[in-house]
């Protein structure tokens, strides 16, 4: 095997890859760089059927890359949708999702008494519940910050707590978590603008 063969069976392998990955953004990315690999790879060995395949398949991978990360972050990227907390909808979502929620949100049980819940959709699909207890004096406790898989490189949460203005406009002037232990999670509070006072974290809303 020689090493363009083996530039090709790289390509491949990449655009494999990408197609088990959960996450929207990260499929997109490494497919464009599948298909990257595979069209230098046909250029170097005249394979024009290949080429014009992967050459397509970049165009589709740039065309919604732009697309999601041009729109993610403004208002038309996400809507949100307020309903009961008993709402069957909602319990459904809960069930349906409830081994990643006990592994991401661990803080979480159903049991909690939730005053507000509110569903956040990008287009037509459900990536997001919120789940909020006013404790009074202006303070939305959030028990549930839930974004599903594919859109967890994305910031729903930000539309939610900051860019919708939702929050502010029931009256609440600041946003208090639990302060997590997951990492990645961490990462997402301080970028939303949490800080941590101990076994709590809170988002002043301006």
């Amino acid at each position: 095997m020689n090493w363009l063969e083996i530039l090709g069976w790289i390509g491949s392998a990449i655009v494999v890859w990408s197609l088990l990955q959960t996450r929207i953004l990260r499929l997109r990315v490494l497919n464009l760089l599948g298909c990257t690999v595979s069209v230098v790879y046909a250029t170097l060995g005249s394979l024009w059927p290949v080429l014009g395949l992967n050459f397509v398949l970049a165009l589709i991978n740039i065309y919604h890359l732009r697309k999601l990360t041009a729109h993610t972050a403004t208002a038309r990227a996400y809507a949100v949708v307020t309903v009961n907390p008993d709402d069957a909808y909602l319990q459904f979502l809960l069930t349906k999702h409830a081994a990643d929620i006990a592994e991401t949100s661990p803080h979480f049980s159903r049991d909690d008494e939730a005053s507000e819940a509110h569903l956040v959709l990008h287009e037509d699909e459900t990536v997001g519940v919120v789940l909020i207890r006013d404790e009074g004096d202006g303070t939305a406790h959030v028990l549930l910050d839930y974004v599903t898989p594919r859109f967890r490189d994305f910031t729903p949460g930000k539309y939610v707590f900051q860019d919708s203005g939702l929050l502010r406009s029931q009256g609440f002037s600041r946003v208090v978590v639990t302060t997590p232990t997951n990492p990645h999670t961490v990462k997402y509070y301080a970028t939303l603008g949490f800080t941590s006072t101990g076994k709590t974290s809170t988002l002043q809303l301006g």
